[in-house]
């Protein structure tokens, strides 16, 4: 199980860095790299707050937490640029691209199937940049 918890004398802005390297890679890093000219503090929220805060809290793991986010993602039906980055923290979790289907799929119960197919195309977008799985080569 894969949690973040506070380390002792680390700041809530060290904390989410270290969440965020560790669940979006590169992907996190270039959101808040494209902020820095615009609304640097506001990056610095981003890290804090849901990643420094809320993702380092102990009860769900990340592969948990990348679930939730990715349902609430797709239900909303407009993040598709933020969707992609929590698709591909999903996989960097441990979560397997059949699984984040599934998740979206699962939307179209409760969102409706508009945002069931947005999240669709957007995760087919994240796998198509990806290498092909193993059995798919066989």
């Amino acid at each position: 199980m894969i949690q973040h918890h506070q380390s002792a004398g680390e700041s809530r802005l060290e904390r989410g860095r270290r969440a965020l390297a560790d669940i979006d890679g590169q992907a996190g890093e270039k959101v808040v790299a494209t902020l820095a000219d615009i609304a640097p503090d506001f990056a610095t929220y981003l890290i804090e707050f849901p990643f420094g805060d809320i993702y380092s809290r102990p009860g769900l793991d990340l592969r948990a937490r990348e679930i939730a986010t990715i349902a609430a993602l797709t239900a909303l039906g407009n993040a598709a640029p933020q969707l992609k980055v929590h698709i591909k923290a999903g996989l960097n979790v441990g979560l397997s691209r059949d699984e984040i289907t599934e998740v979206i799929m699962q939307m179209a119960v409760y969102a409706g199937f508009p945002a069931a197919l947005n999240g669709l195309f957007a995760a087919k977008a994240v796998f198509a940049g990806l290498p092909p799985r193993k059995e798919e080569g066989k």
